[in-house]
């Protein structure tokens, strides 16, 4: 858990780098919900954070409606992960994206690559209006856990374009049910050590296909098992997660 110091401060985005000393103006919605919701009032202190690491703690001189503007009185720079993450997920039904990419932010994931595949059950027309939706859900985690890099939610794809147009880096793990997977353990301390990079792919209610499986094989992504019991998907994703956070000694 985070230090209760300045993260105990209400924290709202903004796209843009920070200067000591300098005015800040804060619009829009997140104006709005500083201004309407938060109560916020001239003379109070916020937690402001660009994104891409960035953050300062700003005093608030104006409040109107849709506006909020004060002085930055100091700034900080969060540091790059010593291992970047990239969670490939397929879409579960439901709400289960939704608190996927919560708990992904949280666990400090770079970016998430949402995928259909052989035996998704997400809906064709309601894929791209998710997106969205998504990204509102990740923006709200950084604000609420105190992260200051806010992950890239690529559009929607279909796994076999994907896997055959991705840009091939680093070490690419499958959390699988393939009875050829190794355990999880022995791949992370094998496989880690020194990389800089880290793709984790995870399968949907019904898992990868069999036409999925081979495909990976082909392209030599490490397969993983996670024990005995077969875990809910969401389960399984925050396990991989946790399991690569607790590795890489983030």
């Amino acid at each position: 858990m985070q230090p209760n110091r300045m993260n105990s401060l209400s924290r709202y985005y903004i796209d843009q780098e920070f200067v000591e000393k300098s005015k800040v103006t804060l619009t829009g919605e997140e104006a709005h919900h500083a201004a309407r919701v938060r109560r916020v009032e001239v003379g109070q202190h916020i937690e402001l954070f660009n994104g891409r690491g960035g953050s300062a703690i700003v005093k608030v001189e104006e409040v109107t409606k849709n506006m909020l503007s004060g002085s930055v009185e100091s700034s900080s720079e969060q540091g790059n992960a010593s291992i970047q993450v990239e969670l490939c997920q397929a879409i579960p039904k439901g709400g289960n994206m939704e608190w996927i990419i919560q708990k992904a932010v949280e666990l400090g994931v770079s970016s998430i690559q949402p995928l259909i595949t052989e035996q998704t059950v997400a809906r064709a027309e309601q894929r791209d209006k998710k997106l969205q939706k998504w990204q509102k859900v990740a923006l709200e985690a950084c604000k609420q856990c105190g992260q200051n890099k806010l992950p890239v939610i690529h559009p929607v794809r279909q796994f076999t374009d994907w896997l055959g147009e991705r840009e091939k880096q680093g070490v690419e793990i499958v959390a699988a049910l393939d009875p050829q997977s190794q355990p999880i353990h022995e791949v992370m301390k094998g496989k880690l050590e020194g990389a800089r990079s880290v793709r984790l792919l995870v399968g949907p209610e019904g898992d990868f296909s069999k036409s999925e499986y081979t495909a990976m094989k082909v392209e030599q992504m490490h397969f993983v098992s996670l024990g005995r019991i077969v875990l809910k998907v969401e389960t399984a994703t925050i396990f991989c997660l946790s399991a690569i956070k607790y590795e890489s000694n983030e």
